[in-house]
């Protein structure tokens, strides 16, 4: 047999909270993509050596939550066009292809951008089942990164017409169909109910989880449990991925409370936490406070909920959300161009423009209340780092984010720089606690990969896919996390001092639960009757996924 041809990262200050490792002097030794054991035999020399000595190395980074694909991605790309003005593109090199940015980057730029900050794998949040297909050929064109997506499902019909006839084993086989279609991961539901409300009655949403969703005669509060068990009972390495209704009303959060609750112990994951955190009522900027504190005593207390944050950050961006009516009611806001998009029996989605501003009392406070979340959860494995790409801001903002969880100093002085009532409305300037670095390898690392069942990813163990980024340490944890010094991906150096040099393309993440096969009758009938599309051309076949990374279901 052959012997490999080894990378050895040598002596680097590592830590793996997965394994145990905070800050211990460790070799790694990789092949064939993965970390491996040291050889047994002393005189195997590696192929090449990396010496780490008095540098950081940790896994290479997850963002678990973000829009980076599909139908809204491209049509705010559109929407945009001042800002491929505004902003230097990427040139195109010997080795990398041009790329423009912007709150909404191009697909090559975006890959690149990753891995410059030592991330290599993202999860586009909310792709209806109809653009899975485009999805996977975006993704293709997105380098640097394995990827994967979640599947729209909480104003699907078919889901909705399951629940109202009461029938949970269809549901279940019809959600395991649709990942299956769809090369999709999990199941994601946004404002559920409330979009269909939407389309089918102009201005229309629901106030909470039990109202009515006509003519199907289900509630929010039906499609959460419905679908919740579906995903437990599957054995899907993640669970139900839950954008809350209400999302960004004042008093939204009796409505989270109530979400978390309605989960009755399943396990269920909240999406972009800050903006469901709010209190007060009446839209009224008088009232408008957080209620973090409560939400998060919930989350201490039960062990089922996860959450990712959705941190806001002060400047320009680009709302992009599954949640029509929410784009709809934004666009009146900031009286911006705006564009509402209507996916049959699926979903819709609304995109506008907007600025985040830090002499705003408002946005002061959504930025408050993500910060809040992050230091008021007591197990860090349980909250992950995101900006809800670009809703709340960047991911180009994750460094900044380090360094404000890190140094309360540098936190305190940007809270006295906002409007004197976020000291007032928010624990924030109160709260003593800074992460540590083991803390921060956990939310953007180690716990992501956990919360999306990824056992090779988000640790160094041995087996583990080769993703490692190594930093060299910084007094100003944002001056270190901004620019690392090398980045390996599957094993292959992509980044050295900031110079991309090799801009391989990653895989897809996705699952292929088990299902009762005789429901495909009944869905290929619904189709026939409904759908603008034919059943034999809805699902994504294997070609668009040429590097199938096929994550096991519990006992699959």
């Amino acid at each position: 047999m052959a012997t490999p041809d080894y990378l050895k990262i040598t002596q680097g200050t590592v830590y793996d909270p997965t394994n145990g490792v905070a800050g211990a002097v460790r070799d790694l030794w990789i092949a064939d993509g993965r970390i491996v054991a040291a050889p047994s035999d002393p005189k195997i020399r590696p192929a090449r050596e990396i010496d780490a000595r008095g540098l950081i190395v940790l896994p290479g980074g997850i963002d678990m939550h973000c829009h980076i694909a599909g139908p809204k991605v491209n049509v705010a790309r559109k929407m945009r066009p001042e800002e491929k003005r505004n902003h230097e593109p990427l040139k195109r090199t010997s080795k990398l292809r041009s790329g423009t940015m912007g709150s909404v980057p191009s697909t090559f730029a975006t890959g690149y951008k990753y891995a410059g900050l030592g991330y290599t794998t993202a999860f586009d949040a909310a792709i209806p089942p109809l653009g899975a297909r485009h999805a996977h050929e975006e993704f293709a064109d997105t380098p640097c990164l394995d990827k994967g997506f979640f599947v729209l499902m909480g104003n699907n019909h078919y889901v909705m017409r399951c629940l109202q006839n009461r029938e949970p084993q269809k549901l279940k086989a019809f959600v395991a169909w649709l990942l299956n279609a769809t090369k999709g991961f999990a199941p994601k539901l946004v404002n559920p109910g409330g979009v269909e409300v939407w389309k089918s009655r102009q201005a229309g949403n629901v106030a909470g989880l039990d109202d009515v969703v006509e003519p199907f005669n289900v509630t929010p509060r039906a499609i959460i449990q419905g679908v919740s068990a579906a995903a437990n009972e599957l054995g899907l390495p993640h669970p139900v991925h839950i954008h809350c209704n209400q999302l960004g009303m004042p008093g939204n959060w009796t409505t989270t409370l109530a979400t978390m609750q309605a989960l009755e112990g399943r396990r269920g994951h909240i999406t972009h936490a800050q903006f469901h955190s709010y209190g007060g009522g009446d839209g009224d900027e008088n009232t408008f406070n957080s209620r973090v504190r409560e939400l998060a005593d919930y989350v201490n207390a039960h062990d089922n909920v996860s959450l990712d944050v959705g941190q806001v950050l002060f400047g320009p961006t680009t709302s992009m959300t599954g949640d029509g009516p929410l784009g709809y009611f934004l666009s009146k806001v900031y009286g911006r161009k705006w564009f509402s998009g209507d996916v049959e029996m699926e979903g819709g989605c609304g995109i506008t423009p907007i600025v985040y501003k830090n002499k705003s009392l408002v946005h002061a406070l959504q930025w408050a209340i993500g910060l809040e979340w992050y230091l008021l959860v007591e197990d860090p494995w349980r909250v992950v780092m995101s900006t809800d790409h670009p809703n709340g801001g960047s991911f180009l903002a994750y460094p900044q984010i380090i360094r404000l969880l890190m140094d309360r100093t540098y936190r305190r002085d940007v809270i006295k720089s906002l409007p004197t009532q976020v000291r007032e409305r928010s624990t924030l300037y109160d709260i003593d606690r800074e992460y540590t670095l083991e803390e921060i390898a956990i939310i953007t690392r180690a716990g992501p990969a956990r919360l999306l069942g990824l056992k090779n990813k988000g640790h160094l163990g041995v087996g583990a896919d080769a993703d490692v980024t190594i930093y060299t340490p910084d007094a100003n944890p944002e001056t270190m996390f901004e620019l690392p010094r090398m980045v390996v991906k599957s094993g292959r150096v992509i980044v050295d001092q900031g110079d991309l040099r090799d801009p391989l393309v990653g895989g897809t993440l996705h699952v292929a639960p088990d299902y009762d096969r005789d429901v495909e009758s009944d869905i290929r009938a619904w189709f026939e009757d409904h759908y603008s599309i034919q059943w034999r051309n809805y699902p994504v076949d294997s070609s668009y996924v040429p590097d199938s990374k096929l994550v096991d279901c519990r006992g699959s």
